[in-house]
Protein backbone atom coordinates (compact mmCIF):
# COMPACT_ATOMS: atom_id res chain seq x y z
CA UNK A 1 0.00 0.00 0.00
CA UNK A 2 1.40 3.69 -0.67
CA UNK A 3 1.11 6.05 2.61
CA UNK A 4 0.70 9.66 1.28
CA UNK A 5 1.52 10.67 4.59
CA UNK A 6 5.85 10.92 5.66
CA UNK A 7 6.54 9.88 9.05
CA UNK A 8 6.53 12.50 12.30
CA UNK A 9 10.38 12.42 11.66
CA UNK A 10 12.95 10.10 10.43
CA UNK A 11 13.60 8.63 13.89
CA UNK A 12 10.22 7.98 15.09
CA UNK A 13 9.07 5.80 11.91
CA UNK A 14 5.89 3.53 12.30
CA UNK A 15 3.83 1.20 10.42
CA UNK A 16 0.22 -0.59 11.22
CA UNK A 17 -0.63 -3.97 10.41
CA UNK A 18 -4.31 -5.06 10.58
CA UNK A 19 -6.75 -7.76 10.51
CA UNK A 20 -10.37 -8.68 12.06
CA UNK A 21 -11.87 -11.37 13.68
CA UNK A 22 -15.31 -10.28 12.92
CA UNK A 23 -15.53 -10.33 8.68
CA UNK A 24 -18.83 -9.95 7.77
CA UNK A 25 -20.38 -6.72 6.51
CA UNK A 26 -22.77 -6.48 9.10
CA UNK A 27 -22.10 -7.50 12.62
CA UNK A 28 -22.85 -7.26 16.50
CA UNK A 29 -19.71 -5.86 17.27
CA UNK A 30 -16.28 -4.72 15.00
CA UNK A 31 -13.13 -6.12 16.09
CA UNK A 32 -10.34 -4.38 14.45
CA UNK A 33 -6.58 -6.32 15.67
CA UNK A 34 -3.93 -3.91 15.59
CA UNK A 35 -0.05 -4.75 15.73
CA UNK A 36 1.79 -1.50 15.86
CA UNK A 37 5.77 -1.30 14.76
CA UNK A 38 8.50 1.19 15.43
CA UNK A 39 10.78 1.71 12.11
CA UNK A 40 12.22 4.24 12.92
CA UNK A 41 15.90 4.90 15.18
CA UNK A 42 14.51 6.02 18.59
CA UNK A 43 12.70 4.82 20.83
CA UNK A 44 8.83 6.31 21.52
CA UNK A 45 6.63 6.80 24.42
CA UNK A 46 3.30 5.10 23.71
CA UNK A 47 1.49 8.36 25.65
CA UNK A 48 2.50 9.88 22.59
CA UNK A 49 0.63 7.70 20.04
CA UNK A 50 -2.82 8.18 19.06
CA UNK A 51 -4.30 5.49 16.60
CA UNK A 52 -7.48 6.44 14.56
CA UNK A 53 -10.07 4.01 13.00
CA UNK A 54 -12.59 5.65 10.98
CA UNK A 55 -16.04 4.66 10.82
CA UNK A 56 -19.20 5.54 9.42
CA UNK A 57 -22.67 6.94 11.60
CA UNK A 58 -23.12 8.74 14.60
CA UNK A 59 -24.58 6.02 16.70
CA UNK A 60 -22.99 5.85 19.97
CA UNK A 61 -20.34 2.71 20.87
CA UNK A 62 -18.63 0.97 23.46
CA UNK A 63 -15.16 0.27 23.22
CA UNK A 64 -13.25 -2.20 24.85
CA UNK A 65 -10.27 -4.63 24.74
CA UNK A 66 -10.38 -8.38 24.70
CA UNK A 67 -6.99 -8.83 25.09
CA UNK A 68 -3.08 -7.70 24.21
CA UNK A 69 0.11 -8.38 25.21
CA UNK A 70 1.26 -5.35 26.40
CA UNK A 71 -2.10 -5.04 28.52
CA UNK A 72 -5.44 -3.88 28.04
CA UNK A 73 -4.81 -2.04 31.04
CA UNK A 74 -2.55 0.45 28.87
CA UNK A 75 -5.17 1.04 26.53
CA UNK A 76 -7.71 3.41 26.01
CA UNK A 77 -10.29 3.88 23.66
CA UNK A 78 -12.71 6.93 22.22
CA UNK A 79 -14.91 7.73 19.86
CA UNK A 80 -14.95 11.41 18.44
CA UNK A 81 -17.66 12.81 15.91
CA UNK A 82 -16.52 13.92 12.32
CA UNK A 83 -18.78 16.47 9.89
CA UNK A 84 -20.75 14.60 7.62
CA UNK A 85 -22.85 11.79 9.80
CA UNK A 86 -18.79 9.78 10.50
CA UNK A 87 -16.96 9.71 13.65
CA UNK A 88 -13.44 7.83 14.75
CA UNK A 89 -12.30 5.51 17.29
CA UNK A 90 -9.09 6.69 18.67
CA UNK A 91 -6.95 4.16 20.60
CA UNK A 92 -4.53 6.18 22.93
CA UNK A 93 -1.98 4.32 25.42
CA UNK A 94 -1.21 5.20 29.43
CA UNK A 95 1.91 4.04 29.66
CA UNK A 96 4.73 2.34 27.52
CA UNK A 97 7.54 2.64 25.25
CA UNK A 98 8.02 1.14 21.92
CA UNK A 99 12.13 0.53 21.27
CA UNK A 100 13.22 0.56 18.06
CA UNK A 101 12.64 -2.94 15.87
CA UNK A 102 10.25 -3.85 18.41
CA UNK A 103 6.17 -3.98 17.76
CA UNK A 104 3.44 -4.34 20.33
CA UNK A 105 2.46 -7.73 19.34
CA UNK A 106 -1.42 -8.56 18.95
CA UNK A 107 -3.99 -5.55 20.57
CA UNK A 108 -7.48 -7.57 20.33
CA UNK A 109 -9.52 -4.32 20.17
CA UNK A 110 -13.57 -4.24 19.59
CA UNK A 111 -16.23 -1.92 19.55
CA UNK A 112 -20.01 -2.46 19.77
CA UNK A 113 -23.50 0.09 19.70
CA UNK A 114 -24.51 0.87 22.88
CA UNK A 115 -27.78 -0.26 22.26
CA UNK A 116 -26.44 -3.85 21.23
CA UNK A 117 -28.01 -3.70 17.46
CA UNK A 118 -26.00 -4.96 14.64
CA UNK A 119 -24.52 -2.93 12.42
CA UNK A 120 -22.94 -2.09 9.33
CA UNK A 121 -19.31 -1.93 9.07
CA UNK A 122 -18.67 -2.92 5.65
CA UNK A 123 -18.78 1.08 4.65
CA UNK A 124 -16.31 1.67 7.40
CA UNK A 125 -13.47 3.78 5.92
CA UNK A 126 -11.35 1.74 8.19
CA UNK A 127 -12.86 -1.70 7.89
CA UNK A 128 -11.47 -4.79 5.74
CA UNK A 129 -12.47 -8.57 5.98
CA UNK A 130 -8.90 -9.72 5.86
CA UNK A 131 -8.37 -12.34 8.83
CA UNK A 132 -4.40 -12.18 8.32
CA UNK A 133 -2.26 -8.91 9.61
CA UNK A 134 -1.65 -6.74 6.93
CA UNK A 135 -0.05 -3.20 6.48
CA UNK A 136 -2.97 -0.88 6.51
CA UNK A 137 -2.52 2.62 5.61
CA UNK A 138 -6.60 3.35 6.11
CA UNK A 139 -6.15 3.08 10.18
CA UNK A 140 -3.65 6.22 11.08
CA UNK A 141 -1.30 6.59 13.58
CA UNK A 142 -0.51 9.87 15.13
CA UNK A 143 3.12 10.69 17.19
CA UNK A 144 3.22 13.48 19.04
CA UNK A 145 0.55 14.91 17.18
CA UNK A 146 2.03 14.42 13.51
CA UNK A 147 0.53 12.39 11.53
CA UNK A 148 3.14 9.32 11.01
CA UNK A 149 1.39 6.42 8.70
CA UNK A 150 -1.56 6.16 7.15
CA UNK A 151 -4.58 8.04 5.01
CA UNK A 152 -6.66 10.56 7.20
CA UNK A 153 -10.61 10.32 6.55
CA UNK A 154 -12.80 12.99 6.93
CA UNK A 155 -12.22 15.93 9.44
CA UNK A 156 -9.47 16.07 11.69
CA UNK A 157 -9.34 18.19 14.56
CA UNK A 158 -6.16 20.25 15.66
CA UNK A 159 -4.15 18.28 18.28
CA UNK A 160 -4.80 19.57 21.72
CA UNK A 161 -2.27 21.63 23.12
CA UNK A 162 0.05 21.29 25.50
CA UNK A 163 -1.34 22.09 29.06
CA UNK A 164 2.06 22.52 30.21
CA UNK A 165 3.06 25.57 27.33
CA UNK A 166 -0.89 26.93 26.71
CA UNK A 167 -1.10 30.15 28.91
CA UNK A 168 -4.63 32.55 29.49
CA UNK A 169 -4.68 34.08 26.31
CA UNK A 170 -8.53 35.30 26.74
CA UNK A 171 -10.19 38.49 27.18
CA UNK A 172 -11.80 37.46 30.76
CA UNK A 173 -12.07 34.75 33.57
CA UNK A 174 -14.72 33.91 35.96
CA UNK A 175 -13.15 31.02 38.79
CA UNK A 176 -15.15 29.98 41.92
CA UNK A 177 -14.63 27.66 44.79
CA UNK A 178 -17.73 27.98 46.28
CA UNK A 179 -16.65 28.43 49.28
CA UNK A 180 -19.90 30.26 50.87
CA UNK A 181 -21.14 29.55 54.34
CA UNK A 182 -24.44 29.40 52.73
CA UNK A 183 -27.56 30.30 50.58
CA UNK A 184 -27.65 33.92 52.23
CA UNK A 185 -24.20 34.37 52.29
CA UNK A 186 -23.97 38.19 50.81
CA UNK A 187 -20.90 37.37 49.06
CA UNK A 188 -22.92 35.24 46.71
CA UNK A 189 -24.87 38.49 45.10
CA UNK A 190 -21.54 40.24 45.59
CA UNK A 191 -20.00 38.11 42.96
CA UNK A 192 -22.93 37.89 40.49
CA UNK A 193 -24.74 34.48 41.95
CA UNK A 194 -28.34 34.47 42.16
CA UNK A 195 -30.23 31.15 44.21
CA UNK A 196 -33.23 30.94 42.73
CA UNK A 197 -36.83 31.25 44.55
CA UNK A 198 -38.87 32.68 41.80
CA UNK A 199 -41.51 29.90 41.09
CA UNK A 200 -41.87 27.93 37.49
CA UNK A 201 -40.79 25.89 34.86
CA UNK A 202 -38.59 23.80 34.05
CA UNK A 203 -40.11 20.39 36.08
CA UNK A 204 -43.04 19.55 38.08
CA UNK A 205 -45.87 22.56 37.48
CA UNK A 206 -46.27 23.78 41.23
CA UNK A 207 -43.42 22.89 42.81
CA UNK A 208 -40.80 25.09 44.65
CA UNK A 209 -37.33 26.70 44.26
CA UNK A 210 -36.09 26.69 47.54
CA UNK A 211 -33.28 28.34 48.49
CA UNK A 212 -32.56 26.96 51.84
CA UNK A 213 -31.78 23.16 49.74
CA UNK A 214 -28.90 24.86 48.39
CA UNK A 215 -25.76 24.54 50.79
CA UNK A 216 -21.71 24.69 50.52
CA UNK A 217 -20.55 22.09 52.72
CA UNK A 218 -16.76 21.83 51.98
CA UNK A 219 -16.56 24.15 49.22
CA UNK A 220 -18.87 22.35 47.22
CA UNK A 221 -22.02 23.44 45.94
CA UNK A 222 -24.72 21.30 46.93
CA UNK A 223 -28.13 21.09 45.35
CA UNK A 224 -30.38 19.50 47.75
CA UNK A 225 -33.52 18.89 45.83
CA UNK A 226 -36.80 16.60 46.99
CA UNK A 227 -40.38 15.09 46.14
CA UNK A 228 -43.03 13.69 48.58
CA UNK A 229 -45.27 12.49 45.16
CA UNK A 230 -46.85 16.00 45.34
CA UNK A 231 -46.06 18.96 43.46
CA UNK A 232 -46.70 20.89 46.58
CA UNK A 233 -44.21 18.62 48.49
CA UNK A 234 -41.76 19.08 45.56
CA UNK A 235 -38.58 20.92 45.75
CA UNK A 236 -36.33 22.15 42.90
CA UNK A 237 -32.79 23.76 43.11
CA UNK A 238 -30.96 26.26 41.05
CA UNK A 239 -27.46 28.68 41.18
CA UNK A 240 -27.18 31.55 38.17
CA UNK A 241 -24.83 33.89 37.34
CA UNK A 242 -27.15 36.96 37.46
CA UNK A 243 -25.51 38.64 34.56
CA UNK A 244 -25.84 37.36 31.07
CA UNK A 245 -22.07 38.06 29.80
CA UNK A 246 -20.75 34.56 28.93
CA UNK A 247 -20.64 34.08 25.23
CA UNK A 248 -17.88 32.51 23.27
CA UNK A 249 -15.12 30.70 24.85
CA UNK A 250 -14.85 27.84 27.44
CA UNK A 251 -16.88 27.11 30.32
CA UNK A 252 -16.07 24.37 32.63
CA UNK A 253 -16.71 22.88 35.55
CA UNK A 254 -16.17 20.03 38.20
CA UNK A 255 -19.67 18.05 38.46
CA UNK A 256 -20.87 15.45 40.74
CA UNK A 257 -23.97 13.15 39.62
CA UNK A 258 -25.51 10.57 41.10
CA UNK A 259 -27.64 8.02 40.78
CA UNK A 260 -29.48 6.84 43.87
CA UNK A 261 -31.46 9.36 46.55
CA UNK A 262 -29.87 10.60 49.64
CA UNK A 263 -32.56 9.25 51.36
CA UNK A 264 -36.08 7.86 50.43
CA UNK A 265 -37.10 5.26 48.00
CA UNK A 266 -35.35 5.61 44.20
CA UNK A 267 -36.79 6.06 41.14
CA UNK A 268 -38.25 9.29 40.54
CA UNK A 269 -37.06 11.30 36.86
CA UNK A 270 -34.76 13.52 38.11
CA UNK A 271 -32.82 16.07 35.80
CA UNK A 272 -28.86 16.96 36.97
CA UNK A 273 -27.63 19.70 35.11
CA UNK A 274 -24.42 22.16 34.21
CA UNK A 275 -25.35 24.41 31.34
CA UNK A 276 -25.85 28.08 29.54
CA UNK A 277 -29.20 29.91 28.68
CA UNK A 278 -30.35 32.70 27.28
CA UNK A 279 -34.11 33.50 28.09
CA UNK A 280 -36.80 32.93 25.44
CA UNK A 281 -38.51 36.77 25.04
CA UNK A 282 -41.39 35.16 22.69
CA UNK A 283 -42.28 31.99 20.49
CA UNK A 284 -39.17 30.42 18.41
CA UNK A 285 -37.28 33.49 19.48
CA UNK A 286 -34.09 33.28 16.78
CA UNK A 287 -31.64 34.84 19.56
CA UNK A 288 -32.62 32.04 22.46
CA UNK A 289 -29.56 29.95 23.08
CA UNK A 290 -28.81 26.83 25.07
CA UNK A 291 -25.38 24.80 25.39
CA UNK A 292 -27.19 21.60 27.99
CA UNK A 293 -25.06 18.74 30.01
CA UNK A 294 -28.29 16.70 31.29
CA UNK A 295 -28.36 13.65 33.66
CA UNK A 296 -30.87 11.62 34.23
CA UNK A 297 -29.76 9.17 36.18
CA UNK A 298 -33.56 6.77 36.32
CA UNK A 299 -34.35 7.84 32.53
CA UNK A 300 -37.26 10.38 31.64
CA UNK A 301 -38.82 11.63 28.50
CA UNK A 302 -39.16 7.85 27.09
CA UNK A 303 -35.99 6.61 28.28
CA UNK A 304 -35.97 3.67 30.42
CA UNK A 305 -32.99 4.23 32.39
CA UNK A 306 -29.37 6.74 32.81
CA UNK A 307 -28.97 8.54 29.82
CA UNK A 308 -26.06 11.49 29.81
CA UNK A 309 -27.41 14.30 27.10
CA UNK A 310 -25.76 17.43 25.18
CA UNK A 311 -28.21 19.00 23.77
CA UNK A 312 -27.40 22.53 21.77
CA UNK A 313 -30.30 24.81 21.07
CA UNK A 314 -31.81 27.23 18.31
CA UNK A 315 -35.27 27.85 19.86
CA UNK A 316 -38.86 26.10 20.93
CA UNK A 317 -41.86 26.96 20.67
CA UNK A 318 -43.81 25.90 24.28
CA UNK A 319 -47.52 25.78 22.86
CA UNK A 320 -47.64 23.68 20.65
CA UNK A 321 -44.30 22.04 21.96
CA UNK A 322 -41.61 22.27 19.33
CA UNK A 323 -37.96 21.93 19.73
CA UNK A 324 -35.24 22.83 17.59
CA UNK A 325 -32.39 21.71 18.78
CA UNK A 326 -29.87 19.03 18.29
CA UNK A 327 -28.09 16.40 20.80
CA UNK A 328 -26.00 13.46 21.42
CA UNK A 329 -26.53 11.10 23.83
CA UNK A 330 -24.87 8.20 25.80
CA UNK A 331 -26.68 5.65 27.94
CA UNK A 332 -24.73 4.59 30.94
CA UNK A 333 -24.61 5.28 34.84
CA UNK A 334 -22.13 8.67 35.13
CA UNK A 335 -22.59 8.46 38.89
CA UNK A 336 -19.91 10.45 40.07
CA UNK A 337 -17.15 13.53 39.98
CA UNK A 338 -16.92 14.27 36.56
CA UNK A 339 -14.83 17.30 34.52
CA UNK A 340 -17.03 18.93 32.39
CA UNK A 341 -16.14 20.96 29.39
CA UNK A 342 -18.08 23.40 26.58
CA UNK A 343 -16.04 25.33 23.99
CA UNK A 344 -17.94 27.42 22.19
CA UNK A 345 -15.79 29.28 19.14
CA UNK A 346 -15.47 29.30 15.49
CA UNK A 347 -19.49 27.94 14.90
CA UNK A 348 -18.60 24.59 16.22
CA UNK A 349 -19.97 23.72 19.92
CA UNK A 350 -17.66 21.13 21.51
CA UNK A 351 -18.68 18.76 24.95
CA UNK A 352 -16.14 17.73 26.45
CA UNK A 353 -16.76 14.74 29.68
CA UNK A 354 -13.77 14.00 31.45
CA UNK A 355 -11.22 15.28 28.59
CA UNK A 356 -13.48 12.70 25.93
CA UNK A 357 -14.50 14.70 23.15
CA UNK A 358 -18.44 13.86 23.84
CA UNK A 359 -20.16 15.70 21.75
CA UNK A 360 -19.77 18.37 18.43
CA UNK A 361 -22.43 20.72 17.65
CA UNK A 362 -22.80 23.54 15.23
CA UNK A 363 -24.59 25.27 12.45
CA UNK A 364 -28.03 26.96 13.51
CA UNK A 365 -27.11 25.61 17.09
CA UNK A 366 -24.28 28.13 17.40
CA UNK A 367 -25.47 30.81 20.36
CA UNK A 368 -25.60 34.24 18.50
CA UNK A 369 -25.81 36.03 21.95
CA UNK A 370 -24.78 36.41 25.88
CA UNK A 371 -25.84 33.63 28.27
CA UNK A 372 -26.00 32.83 32.12
CA UNK A 373 -24.41 29.71 33.79
CA UNK A 374 -26.85 27.76 35.58
CA UNK A 375 -26.70 24.61 38.00
CA UNK A 376 -30.09 23.02 38.60
CA UNK A 377 -31.87 19.61 39.37
CA UNK A 378 -34.99 19.26 39.10
CA UNK A 379 -37.84 16.28 38.76
CA UNK A 380 -39.38 16.13 35.19
CA UNK A 381 -42.58 14.64 36.78
CA UNK A 382 -43.33 12.28 39.67
CA UNK A 383 -43.89 8.90 40.07
CA UNK A 384 -46.49 8.64 42.93
CA UNK A 385 -44.29 6.31 45.48
CA UNK A 386 -44.52 6.77 49.05
CA UNK A 387 -42.29 8.48 51.49
CA UNK A 388 -39.67 11.74 50.80
CA UNK A 389 -36.72 11.62 48.68
CA UNK A 390 -33.65 13.58 48.18
CA UNK A 391 -31.42 13.73 45.68
CA UNK A 392 -27.80 15.41 45.61
CA UNK A 393 -25.99 17.15 42.75
CA UNK A 394 -22.93 18.68 43.74
CA UNK A 395 -20.64 21.01 42.09
CA UNK A 396 -16.73 21.47 43.10
CA UNK A 397 -15.74 24.33 40.89
CA UNK A 398 -16.77 26.73 38.07
CA UNK A 399 -14.70 28.01 34.99
CA UNK A 400 -14.94 30.14 32.22
CA UNK A 401 -12.58 31.96 29.55
CA UNK A 402 -13.80 34.48 27.18
CA UNK A 403 -13.23 34.19 23.61
CA UNK A 404 -11.21 31.53 24.27
CA UNK A 405 -10.47 27.76 23.44
CA UNK A 406 -9.15 25.87 26.36
CA UNK A 407 -8.60 22.02 26.44
CA UNK A 408 -9.77 20.49 29.56
CA UNK A 409 -6.58 19.75 30.60
CA UNK A 410 -5.22 23.15 30.62
CA UNK A 411 -8.75 23.92 32.24
CA UNK A 412 -7.59 21.26 35.10
CA UNK A 413 -3.88 22.89 35.17
CA UNK A 414 -5.37 26.26 35.86
CA UNK A 415 -7.79 25.42 38.26
CA UNK A 416 -4.97 23.70 40.08
CA UNK A 417 -3.16 27.30 39.76
CA UNK A 418 -5.80 29.21 41.25
CA UNK A 419 -5.99 27.15 44.12
CA UNK A 420 -2.82 26.89 45.01
CA UNK A 421 -2.48 30.73 44.74
CA UNK A 422 -5.32 30.54 47.45
CA UNK A 423 -7.85 31.96 45.12
CA UNK A 424 -11.47 31.15 45.97
CA UNK A 425 -13.06 33.43 43.32
CA UNK A 426 -12.27 35.59 40.27
CA UNK A 427 -14.04 37.67 37.39
CA UNK A 428 -12.11 39.90 35.21
CA UNK A 429 -15.47 38.73 32.00
CA UNK A 430 -16.20 42.27 30.93
CA UNK A 431 -20.15 42.84 30.79
CA UNK A 432 -21.32 43.40 27.18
Amino acid sequence: MTLIAAPASAAQAVRLQYRTSAPGATTAQAEPWLRLFNTGTTAIPLGQVKIRYYLTGTETYRFACSWAVIGCATITGRFAPQEGGEQYLEVGFTSGTLNPGQDTGDMQLRFYRADWQPFQQGDDYSYGSNTAYADWDKVTVYVDGQLAWGTPHGTEPEPEPDPDLEEPGGTGELFDDFTYTGPADPRLAQRGWTVRSASGGPGVPGATWSPSAVSFPGGLLTLDSSTDGTAAGTVHTELSTAQRKFHEGTYAARVRFSDAPVSGPDGEHVVQTFFTITPLRYDLDPDYGELDFEYLPNGGWGEPSSILYTTSWETYRNEPWLAVNTHTEERASFAGWHDLVIQVSGGRIKYYVDGRLFADHGGDYYPETPMWIMFNQWFIDLQGASGTRTYRQQVDYVYFSANEVVSPATVSARVAELRAAGTAFKDTVPTP
